[in-house]
């Protein structure tokens, strides 16, 4: 029997997942590893955490499973998109990553702007505008802040593609995540070589691009060593995080969109042709299902924002957790119970959620998060409540703006951390006014490329049917009528907040530079 593994290659963990042919998850493990912020607005990570991670966490789902590593017949590589690995010509990294809630680019985003020709032509070459998050604009800083590493730069590879490099030395990567860069034609599904002319950047610093279910490589001797996989193991193109969890969560055919949790919080939509992206506050890509495209918000900060409070509020415990070898998650739902105690709007009291600056529907790197409105009748469960709904509010953001563009939304997916409690996910339905789901399986990204696996080796004859193979939905919360309306409410108040701070909030960066 085939057994496929999906390996994601996240910001907090690497989460990797073993499944069967018919798609049922016979075990997942996830390792950790930091996060650098060496400046403030700077987000690195070093490439080799990953790959140890990748090493951990393939040999984790086997012993669980009880399977040989030597059993598994397709690998499936998902990760955080937009990270930058310099490497150069022996597969060595050349310098810590520069991840996708990096915001040190401000500068050269203007400048991809202008050697474009204007905001509207960018668009136009690569149905997207230029954010501080993307690759290009990492690509151009370390032009010019770490000229010596550029010079010994051989290839500019996205996270999951670094993986790749190491599995089977291969230099390869595939639409869904390219797209990403901000350097690929979306609609050609091709690099732009005339926007890569422009910004001076040689063609040849990329690797080829394939569409996500095509077998990149097979896994090499030194990986087999490594790892314990077969020699010769195929490993597909897969996927950047956001379309991976997509395809995990079924989002492969219009009416159905997803809205996942991680530390970003990402609302993905499906669609049979390029979506036009004149405003340029979505993101409109290559999918992972061949020769079809997506259109997705993301806010930098949801989970994030859910960590944040719990990994300053609760630092002793989580240390202690820690310590004794246990899972600090537990936090979380302790902190989900103290917010049920809080009222629904809680009495005027509002979280904006710009831990990290912001990207949908605001690209601001200079926003900033803040409670607003608090009383002395405002206690501990309110905080974190309003925490809860500010995250909730920021993809709503999200939703409305597809709802706008004409998108049909009838069924809201949730996943990530968001899915994990009931009661999130009927605050969900109730903020979205929209029938929340969750399904059998809540891996998202590292199921999603498993599944493309299964598809790039023959298990399935196409993407859908191998999300139809293995999905099926195992709970659903329709909005309730009165929270819809009190909600409504206080989203209004909620929208009108950050285009009133927003001056605050730039020379408050300003004094802070």
């Amino acid at each position: 029997m085939a057994l496929l593994l999906g390996i994601d290659v996240g910001t907090s963990a690497t989460k990797t997942l073993l499944c069967t042919a018919k798609g049922r998850v016979l075990a997942t493990a996830s390792a950790e590893y930091p996060v650098y912020a060496p400046e403030p607005g700077w987000s690195e990570q070093d490439p080799n955490d990953w790959w140890r991670a990748v090493i951990q966490g393939i040999g984790a789902v086997c012993k669980k499973a009880g399977k040989n590593p030597t059993q598994i017949t397709g690998v499936g590589l998902s990760g955080q998109m937009h990270g930058s690995v310099f490497v150069d010509r022996a597969g060595q990294s050349l310098r810590r990553a520069l991840l996708w809630n990096d915001q040190r680019t401000v500068a050269e985003c203007a400048e991809i702007e202008r050697l474009a020709g204007g905001r509207s032509k960018l668009i136009g070459m690569v149905n997207n505008v230029a954010l501080t998050g993307f690759t290009a604009p990492k690509i151009l800083w370390v032009r010019t802040h770490d000229p010596r590493a550029y010079e010994q730069t051989f290839k500019v590879l996205l996270p999951k593609d670094y993986i790749r490099l190491r599995l089977t030395g291969e230099y390869a990567s595939e639409v869904s995540d390219a797209a990403g860069t901000l350097l690929l034609d979306v609609k050609g599904r091709k690099w732009h070589r005339g926007l890569l002319g422009k910004l001076r950047i040689n063609p040849d610093l990329l690797p080829a691009v394939h569409e996500s279910t095509v077998v990149t490589g097979e896994v090499n001797r030194a990986a087999a060593r490594a790892t314990g996989l077969a020699v010769g193991t195929p490993v597909v193109g897969g996927a950047g995080d956001q379309p991976a969890g997509a395809i995990g969560n079924g989002i492969v055919q219009a009416g159905i969109v997803s809205a996942t949790m991680g530390t970003s919080g990402v609302v993905f939509a499906h669609s049979d042709k390029p979506v036009p992206n004149k405003a340029g506050n979505l993101q409109s890509f290559c999918h992972a299902v061949p020769g079809k495209w997506c259109v997705f918000g993301c806010m930098l900060a949801a989970g994030g924002s859910f960590q944040w409070l719990r990994n300053t509020w609760c630092a002793d415990e989580v240390a202690a957790l820690r310590k004794a070898k246990k899972d600090p998650g537990v936090v979380y739902t302790s902190l989900i119970k103290l917010a049920e105690k809080a009222p629904p709007g809680c009495e005027g009291l509002f979280f904006l959620p710009y831990l990290t600056g912001e990207r949908c529907p605001y690209p601001d790197p200079d926003a900033r998060g803040a409670w607003i409105g608090l009383t002395v009748r405002h206690d501990r469960a309110s905080l974190v409540r309003a925490v809860l709904e500010g995250i909730t509010f920021g993809m709503r953001d999200q939703i409305e703006i597809m709802r706008a563009g004409g998108l049909d939304i009838r069924e809201v997916r949730a996943g990530g951390g968001g899915a994990a409690s009931p009661w999130w996910r009927q605050l969900q339905a109730d903020i979205y006014d929209a029938t929340v789901t969750t399904i059998n399986t809540q891996e998202g990204a590292a199921y999603g490329v498993a599944l493309l696996a299964g598809v790039g080796t023959g298990v399935f004859k196409t993407v859908p049917e191998a999300c139809e193979a293995g999905i099926r939905i195992t709970d659903q919360r329709k909005p309730t009528a009165k929270l819809r309306k009190r909600y409504d409410s206080a989203y209004a108040q909620y929208r009108r907040l950050y285009p009133s701070l927003a001056g605050e909030f730039k020379r408050i960066a300003e004094v802070t530079a």
